[in-house]
């Protein structure tokens, strides 16, 4: 494809105003397919980026180490460049729009000024979600990274018939990045260019522009993730009437062939992977996958919320994911066709890191020094990383990719809590259900900064993806539920994290959290018996056969811990305060009724 073979001026200018700017040494055009793709990955290879894994053991694979320091998403350097402060809200850091544009922008200092010379400006048209669906979104991104064009292969849909939709005049999202490391004549080249002292990932959600420079790492670089997916997509949700949530989606079949799909938001390290490729332990039940990460919901004809998952691919945190933890996870990425960051390398070209079913003696680390085992370092980055196909995962329901999406009978939402929160909690109403998702938390662990215990509030799991003032994401969520025709997903939050006062779990977790997903289904068909609790409805029996369980720990997973509750409310207030009169006063009538309740 050539520049001037396209027909959409604006299309156009926007380009060569980019080129004019970073001063690329040449543009390619990706066309998603898999020649381009090896071509480009055996780029990487000679220039020792890429390191090929043995293709006996990870066919068509590849290990990359990043450099020390980029090996996170960087939250705060991440901007929402709203017109005002206070569309961003209490939870995102804000800058001007116009002042960021003349930091990356400017044409005498501005940091993408040249910042691709020496190198190779790639032009990705990709679609979040399938090409043609009703609930898809369309992006250009510009980047100088041959790695991010690999990697957003694999985790979105990248096609020449994207660009002809654009070039027709299809709105899409302005992505740009580069890693601001440009090249003279004669430098020789790192093998994880960046600028680790001057990162920013910056949205315009005005002009549904991203603009990213310095980092060359995951959501920083691969912009159709969390940057568009949730951080544009949010504001594109609430201007135009659905949703986009940072939730799994997964379809659960009962014994008799019923089928019913959920959506679920937990914050990080709570097992939302896990769930969304569950092996379950009740005979009959079936579990596949729709998506791990995202969804983005929109009302069909009949008033249901049908969901689709916008990546094409996973982008998994590699560390604890074994056969035991998530085999359907491991299946995946044994089938090849995968990247891996900053995994440790074994003897025979495989890939290893913390918590694989099986340790090597000795493998190289991450930052490529020799590893044995017993070593008290970590032979792979706490946040090594997976990308794989989405296709390749065994249990990927059928429908995966239906453009029309799947609608949704439940939304659960959960938090890692050792204590107070019962197993699983039906909201009452709409209203009490986002109450639910608004009051979202997970309590400190000695590993965190903070007090041992004390809650981190992690709104629908939205913390550091919401686009705009959370308050009016808490409202947007409320006029939803206010839709006329709408026939909702009912609500439950969850907590497979309960411990007994001396410390043991009291759930098992893992492919036993299908007998709480079997009473939601059974809920929604309203063939599921509840008790009415001054927090919601609670299982008056849930499917305990074959659990070598103490009747006290099933009685206390399952009750309402009045006390407990009592002790949580201050810290809801002191949470909801910071929206200020921005929060819904529905939220606060929640809060006010939950409080009566339990001093009854």
């Amino acid at each position: 494809m050539d520049i001037t073979k396209l027909k959409n001026k604006k299309l156009v200018e926007w380009l060569q105003g980019w080129i004019d700017l970073c001063t690329p040494d040449e543009v390619v055009f990706c066309d998603g397919s898999k020649k381009q793709y090896n071509k480009i990955a055996n780029m990487l290879v000679k220039a020792g980026v890429f390191i090929k894994l043995d293709d006996e053991k990870k066919p068509n694979s590849y290990a990359v180490r990043s450099d020390v320091g980029d090996v996170a998403r960087v939250e705060e350097r991440t901007f929402i460049c709203s017109k005002t402060k206070e569309e961003a809200g209490p939870t995102n850091n804000w800058c001007d729009p116009v002042e960021m544009r003349a930091i990356l922008c400017g044409k005498q200092n501005g940091l993408y000024k040249g910042c691709m010379k020496g190198r190779t400006m790639y032009v990705i048209p990709f679609s979040m979600g399938p090409v043609d669906s009703p609930i898809s979104k369309y992006g250009i991104e510009l980047t100088d990274s041959g790695y991010v064009v690999c990697n957003m292969n694999i985790m979105t849909r990248v096609s020449p018939k994207i660009l002809e939709r654009i070039d027709d005049g299809t709105e899409f999202v302005k992505c740009v990045h580069s890693v601001g490391a440009p090249l003279n004549p004669g430098d020789a080249d790192s093998t994880w260019p960046c600028d680790a002292k001057h990162k920013y990932i910056t949205h315009f959600p005005d002009t549904r522009e991203i603009l990213s420079y310095g980092s060359g790492y995951g959501g920083n670089a691969l912009l159709g993730k969390k940057c568009f997916a949730l951080r544009i997509a949010s504001v594109q949700a609430r201007d135009e009437g659905w949703l986009a949530e940072h939730m799994l989606i997964l379809k659960l079949t009962n014994p008799k062939g019923s089928v019913k799909y959920v959506a679920a938001a937990f914050p990080s390290a709570c097992g939302k992977t896990n769930l969304a490729m569950m092996e379950p332990t009740l005979k009959g039940w079936k579990v596949e996958t729709i998506g791990d990460d995202i969804a983005w919901m929109k009302f069909g004809e009949d008033g249901r919320l049908y969901a689709i998952n916008p990546e094409a691919g996973f982008f998994g945190v590699a560390p604890g994911t074994s056969m035991q933890s998530n085999p359907n996870a491991m299946r995946t990425v044994n089938k090849g066709n995968c990247i891996f960051t900053n995994c440790a390398i074994t003897e025979d070209g495989d890939i290893f890191w913390e918590g694989m079913d099986e340790t090597p003696d000795f493998c190289v680390d991450w930052l490529r020094r020799p590893w044995k085992k017993g070593s008290k370092a970590k032979a792979a980055n706490p946040n090594a990383r997976f990308t794989a196909p989405a296709s390749q995962c065994p249990v990927i329901a059928k429908e995966w990719e239906d453009p029309a999406g799947v609608p949704i009978s439940a939304f659960l939402f959960g938090g890692r809590r050792a204590a107070v929160v019962p197993l699983v909690n039906e909201a009452t109403s709409w209203e009490h259900g986002v109450f639910l998702g608004a009051t979202m938390a997970s309590e400190k662990t000695a590993a965190a900064a903070g007090v041992v215990g004390e809650l981190r509030f992690d709104p629908f799991a939205m913390l550091p993806f919401c686009g705009y003032h959370m308050g009016d994401y808490f409202a947007h969520w409320l006029k939803i539920g206010k839709k006329s025709g709408a026939k909702l997903p009912k609500i439950y939050y969850v907590n497979w994290f309960r411990k007994a006062a001396d410390g043991h779990w009291l759930w098992p977790g893992f492919g036993e959290n299908s007998r709480v997903l079997k009473w939601v289904f059974e809920r929604c068909d309203d063939k599921a018996d509840a008790v009415s609790t001054p927090i919601g409805n609670l299982p008056k029996d849930l499917d305990f056969g074959g659990l070598d369980m103490p009747e006290a720990d099933k009685k206390e997973l399952l009750s309402c811990d009045v006390e407990g509750w009592k002790g949580v409310i201050p810290e809801i207030k002191n949470h909801f305060a910071k929206f200020g009169d921005r929060l819904p006063k529905e939220l606060n009538k929640q809060l006010e009724g939950l409080e009566k309740r339990l001093s009854k």
